[in-house]
């Protein structure tokens, strides 16, 4: 696998808060990595910072070798290849769907309205990171938009996915982060994630979430 994404000795403080303490991350080329953890561990801040919608304190962003971090990369063209999915919608109230999705292709890659249009679904992107996607859904919708990022993984999209929904990533990830704190705490496998965590804090986290049978 090539490597896509590799952040090194990330840190990001808001005032004296710090939110991120030292993450260190490879994702490779069509890896599927879940991050989970209780709320207010950095897991949002963390895909915030690859993106660079959040500057970081300290610490390297590379995307495909290029320091995201220096003055003279092209963040726009990053994110013409790294799509980002949050938890709201953030959509244009007087829009339709289909305005709303066309804008993306438009700003970014400059399409007149016909071509974005055509591909008002597809940015096309190398790689997609996904905020706690279904955490803004009605209930009965969250399956529909599971099973759109299961084919998006079989399809070999690369995909960072903070979520809260454990099935999703037991079932679907290559590897699964824990954060707590601000720290990655353990990563791995899902099978030995969910099954046989070696952290106390990850085995303390997962007694509460998953059910007993589990």
């Amino acid at each position: 696998m090539i490597g896509m994404i590799k952040v090194n000795h990330l840190s990001k403080k808001f005032g004296n808060l710090e939110v991120l303490k030292d993450i260190n991350l490879d994702i490779n080329e069509g890896e599927v990595v879940c991050i989970i953890g209780p709320s207010g561990s950095g897991k949002s801040t963390f895909l915030r910072c690859i993106n660079q919608l959040e500057r970081p304190t300290g610490g390297t962003v590379q995307y495909e070798g290029k320091n995201l971090l220096d003055k003279n990369c092209d963040i726009r063209k990053f994110r013409e290849e790294v799509g980002m999915v949050f938890q709201k919608f953030n959509l244009f109230p007087l829009k339709t769907v289909v305005q709303n999705v066309m804008m993306a292709p438009i700003l970014t890659k400059h399409m007149n309205k016909e071509e974005a249009h055509a591909k008002a679904l597809a940015m096309e992107p190398k790689a997609l990171l996904f905020d706690e996607p279904t955490s803004a859904l009605d209930p009965e919708l969250v399956g529909d938009v599971l099973d759109v990022m299961k084919s998006l993984a079989k399809e070999g999209m690369t995909m960072i996915v903070v979520t809260h929904e454990m099935g999703f990533a037991r079932d679907v990830a290559d590897r699964v982060i824990f954060m707590a704190d601000g720290y990655v705490v353990e990563e791995g496998r899902p099978d030995a994630i969910f099954t046989a965590p070696r952290e106390r804090r990850t085995q303390s986290f997962l007694s509460r979430v998953l059910p007993a049978t589990a």
